[in-house]
């Protein structure tokens, strides 16, 4: 698969040949983040630490909260590694600090070794200093250390040459079962396509920054379909993974989806569909994935109006409940409810729903049998959702927060805030 690469310096998203001259200023690198993740995780380089003349680590940490990013740059020991997971990245490449040492103290699964090399040995000091080590010895030796590697070509960086074939087949074979990823050179669809067949991700910069590989086209490259029409089976789900439907898609079709980030697909009656145009029922298109097997295609969207399907449901299975449901039905009441409904007043007082939510929480602790359980945790959620709707907090953040959270490797005691609260009657306090 394609891995966008955005390479920071002073603040502003940049493109380096051979790791020295400036070829492109991009600007602001949020804008670039944004499409960008329409692919996956975004490889994002801190050029100033890697380089030693400061750093980019605030503008990394709120990349970090809105997208997936492969954090690299400046990473020299394993505590600052570990600060990164924290701050949520979804794995952390380290370069020179890739010793046995360094690696044996993080999670083997979200480290990438990076190895730069030049004509197959290996660079260190930003490309600038030749180690003499080979890069098929250094895989060898932290393959089971590292669950992933990054190598570079940087003879081919930014020159848009394509990659080195046959060094790449035997990068494949040294690294066992850790990921490859690599970079340097990589321009055109086919590239990203062999890659793949290789079970190789391609890292890209410089031909996305110059147009000379449309980000839609990268995604694709390696899909294939044994249908007559050529067509993809597109699985269409909201921020939360539950499905809406099913549709189908073509080149045509996500190229269209890409440029203009919307639910875009091929219907097989009518050609290009652009979901909602007609209904008002529109998509905002947030990532596209391919499945394993490279035959079908998964688009998370942002379903706006009525829902996905024709008949005005949320999703061609009928409307959907749980929490979600919850927070669409006090979303419109929201701007709807009667004046003096319940739902009205806790929208308007926040005195009132900060009593409710700590009067529920308080009778959730205290329940014990699993029906009472489960009644006061429905009352806490109704509470906690309103909460949100107020604030205009959809579900998916949240979810998208505890996801976070799960990834961090510091682990904070949890004592509790304060005094302790009062025993229930009956208890010892």
């Amino acid at each position: 698969m394609i891995v966008p690469s955005i390479d920071l310096m002073n603040g502003r998203a940049v493109q380096l040949i051979g790791g020295k001259e400036k070829a492109l200023d991009a600007g602001d690198p949020f804008p670039i983040a944004e499409r960008f993740a329409l692919a996956g995780p975004i490889a994002v380089v801190d050029l100033d630490a890697a380089l030693g003349q400061g750093d980019n680590s605030e503008i990394i940490r709120q990349l970090c909260r809105r997208y997936p990013c492969r954090v690299g740059g400046g990473i020299r020991d394993a505590e600052r590694a570990i600060r990164w997971l924290d701050d949520g990245a979804d794995c952390v490449v380290l370069g020179t600090a890739a010793t046995p040492e360094v690696l044996s103290r993080l999670p083997r699964e979200r480290v990438v070794a990076a190895l730069d090399a030049i004509y197959g040995e290996v660079v260190v000091d930003g490309w600038r200093s030749r180690t003499g080590a080979g890069v098929l010895d250094r895989l060898a030796e932290l393959r089971q250390l590292a669950g992933g590697f990054l190598v570079t070509f940087v003879e081919r960086e930014g020159r848009m040459q394509g990659f080195d074939r046959q060094l790449t087949r035997q990068l494949v074979a040294a690294a066992g079962d850790a990921r490859l990823t690599v970079a340097g050179g990589i321009t055109t669809p086919g590239d990203i396509a062999e890659l793949d067949a290789l079970r190789v991700d391609a890292q890209v910069g410089m031909a996305l920054y110059r147009g000379k590989l449309p980000l839609s086209d990268g995604l694709i490259a390696p899909m294939r379909s044994d249908r007559p029409d050529g067509l993809w089976p597109t699985v269409v789900v909201d921020e939360r993974g539950e499905a809406l439907g099913l549709c189908w898609s073509d080149a045509e079709s996500v190229r269209a989806a890409v440029e203009t980030r919307r639910g875009v697909y091929r219907s097989r009656s009518r050609g290009l569909w652009v979901k909602g145009e007609t209904s008002g029922a529109r998509q905002e298109l947030r990532r596209i994935d391919l499945d394993c097997d490279r035959d079908a295609l998964r688009f998370t969207v942002r379903q706006l109006g009525a829902g996905f399907c024709h008949k005005d449901t949320r999703s061609c299975w009928g409307d959907t409940g749980g929490l979600s449901a919850l927070l669409r039905r006090l979303d419109d009441r929201s701007s709807q409810a009667p004046a003096g409904s319940y739902t009205a007043r806790l929208l308007d007082d926040s005195t009132l729903l900060r009593a409710k939510l700590v009067e529920e929480a308080g009778e959730l602790a205290d329940a014990e049998e699993a029906d009472h359980v489960a009644a006061e945790a429905a009352d806490l959620l109704y509470f906690a959702a309103v909460a949100l709707t107020r604030a205009g907090v959809p579900l998916a953040q949240v979810e998208a927060e505890l996801d976070r959270r799960a990834r961090r490797q510091t682990r904070r005691p949890g004592n509790a805030k304060g005094s302790n609260p009062p025993a229930r009657e009956g208890q010892t306090p």
